[in-house]
């Protein structure tokens, strides 16, 4: 089980009590749920913050196991292992980056062109933990393609495609390119901050090799926003 995850003294944490637990696929060495916004992956320190989608998963599936996270307002697909042998190869994977997954998010104003990369290195920011910032001389690399799928009014929604796996990427690149992500309660401010009642951000696709048998799992979980 990974370390607890670090939350701000402040939080006044109220996980959605409804759907208990979306299982999008399930069978003998995996299931892909949904996550919601507003609910931890892992347990965080404290009696207060236990109820979480491994807790609520290993509830319903003795052998759940987690093997990624998804930020606490993030939501979207996550895959559990149900087996040692199944969390382990599903691990590896992860850890060797090959996974392939996309997010969708709604960012501040009109970004201009249509694609792109963001290549910023990233450290933790002692000070403001649990927050990241850029960080040129001891951060470490971080890549984040963007496509812009459609444009409202002042608003950008993209498909966003991280090529590493580190802690707030997408929502500190996207706030670095000038654009963060709506409703961000740590990153954004003003009117980005308000313009929506949820951070904007949804993993809508993890793909995978099975840990059975090999073959190639396309998952997806359609944006609630």
């Amino acid at each position: 089980m990974p370390p607890a995850e670090r939350q701000p003294p402040e939080l006044d944490y109220a996980p959605p009590r409804e759907p208990f637990l979306t299982v999008l696929h399930a069978d003998d060495h995996l299931i892909l749920v949904s996550k919601p916004s507003g609910i931890l992956s892992v347990p965080g320190r404290g009696d207060h913050l236990q109820d979480c989608i491994a807790t609520r998963a290993r509830s319903l599936y003795a052998g759940a196991r987690i093997v990624h996270r998804l930020d606490l307002d993030t939501s979207g697909i996550m895959v559990l292992g149900l087996t040692a042998e199944a969390h382990r190869v599903l691990s590896m994977q992860f850890e060797a980056r090959k996974t392939r997954k996309r997010y969708l998010a709604r960012v501040w104003g009109q970004v201009a062109g249509e694609s792109g990369q963001v290549d910023l290195p990233l450290a933790f920011d002692p000070p403001n933990r649990p927050r990241q910032k850029v960080d040129h001389a001891a951060g470490r690399p971080s890549q984040t393609d963007w496509q812009v799928i459609a444009r409202e009014a002042e608003a950008t929604r993209l498909a966003l495609t991280p090529l590493t796996g580190r802690s707030h990427q997408l929502r500190v690149h996207m706030c670095a390119l000038g654009h963060p992500i709506l409703g961000d309660p740590l990153y954004a401010e003003g009117p980005a901050r308000s313009a929506a009642g949820r951070l904007q951000l949804h993993s809508e696709y993890l793909g995978f090799h099975h840990p059975a048998d090999g073959r190639w799992i396309d998952a997806e979980d359609p944006c609630p926003f």
